[in-house]
């Protein structure tokens, strides 16, 4: 069997288990914390909660993929897309409720995970290949399903809230957020049947069994059921420890000065609930495995809207709080690029060295425009 899933290293157990231990403590030793040295509170427990907070998403990603061996394509992929898009709500939903109302909060955390998805995880997913493998091999209808949900829902949701009268500004009416949050699950949960039922075969991968090599075995329903109690304690420890670092990470940037806190804000959100993802993603591109690597990638992207976007609607209507989803027209310049670029990438079913160039230099410049708009 292989040895990533014979014995659960150490670290795997350890950050997940320090993470909540950490949360436990904070919560528990307030009182302590706020008679401390300033430093204390200000830089050495958040200094603490990132180191943390990293290994106990690597832990996850370790544990998840015990799980996806388990479960196999493409029902595999699914275990981390389901658990990040859990993490990233329940992060947006506590930081809108922090203090004053940000209501650009959702709108930049969300663009930021298509940008980060969609640009540097998949340049990064098809250099690596390219490097490595010279061209790799996809299967176009499995990442043309995945581009044409994640269209019509990046457009619904971060482009038309700009062109509707009911409201001003580039906000939804109550009942526009209701329609668009139905509309936007029940797309999701039609992909899903389609990935996992009516055409599964569309996004297995091209060469699986060459690039494994028969190598790896199937854990067993034991392993997989101790990898999944371990990936739910990672989750929570990353899930509460995020919250406060994303809290002092958006406290900071408000008082920093900076043009786009907001902007940064979603994607620092974006990047610590994606990091798990991405590695996983470039992993399975490394090992020729391109088909696997998209599925987790993009599957991620469209996880976030087709879920992040109705549960961060229905916080909304909850609580009152205004909720601005469409985009500066800077960003939707982006987000056309991005979605065009793509689908021109995968249309041939078949990538190169140039293909991740590309992905790439639109990512440098969704960074850039993030410091400098």
């Amino acid at each position: 069997m292989h040895a990533a899933h014979a014995r659960t290293p150490v670290a795997a157990m350890a950050f997940p288990a320090a993470a909540l231990a950490l949360v436990a403590g904070l919560g528990l030793g307030a009182q302590r914390l706020a008679a401390a040295p300033p430093w204390v509170a200000e830089m050495g427990v958040p200094a603490l909660a990132t180191v943390v907070l990293i290994g106990a998403v690597f832990a996850a990603l370790h544990h998840g993929e015990g799980v996806a061996a388990r479960l196999g394509e493409p029902f595999g992929t699914l275990v981390m897309t389901i658990a990040v898009t859990t993490i990233e709500v329940a992060i947006i939903a506590s930081l809108m409720l922090h203090g004053e109302n940000n209501p650009t909060l959702a709108r930049e955390a969300v663009f930021s995970v298509v940008m980060i998805v969609c640009t540097g995880a998949v340049g990064l997913c098809l250099l690596t290949g390219a490097l490595r493998h010279y061209e790799q091999d996809l299967r176009p209808r499995g990442t043309s399903a995945f581009l044409a949900a994640l269209t019509a829902l990046s457009v619904l949701t971060l482009v038309l809230p700009n062109y509707t009268i009911t409201t001003r500004g580039p906000t939804f009416s109550p009942a526009q957020l209701a329609f668009v949050s139905v509309v936007s699950v029940l797309l999701y949960g039609a992909f899903l049947f389609v990935e996992t039922v009516r055409h599964r075969s569309d996004f297995l991968d091209v060469r699986a069994e060459a690039a494994d090599g028969g190598a790896h075995e199937t854990p067993s329903n034991r392993q997989a059921l101790v990898s999944l109690g371990w990936l739910i304690a990672s989750l929570f420890g990353v899930v509460f420890l995020a919250k406060k670092v994303a809290a002092g990470v958006e406290d900071a940037l408000d008082g920093a000065g900076l043009a786009r806190p907001d902007a940064l804000v979603g994607a620092v959100i974006a990047l610590l609930v994606l990091l798990p993802e991405i590695v996983s993603a470039v992993l399975a591109a490394a090992r020729n495995r391109l088909q696997t690597s998209l599925n987790i990638a993009l599957g991620s992207a469209l996880a976030t809207i087709g879920l992040t976007i109705p549960a961060v609607c229905v916080v909304s209507l909850l609580t009152g709080r205004e909720l601005a989803l469409g985009l500066e027209t800077r960003d939707s310049v982006l987000l056309f690029l991005t979605l065009g670029l793509s689908a021109l990438s995968f249309g041939t079913g078949r990538t190169n060295l140039l293909t991740g160039l590309v992905h790439l230099v639109v990512f440098a410049t969704y960074i850039l425009l993030l410091i400098a708009p």
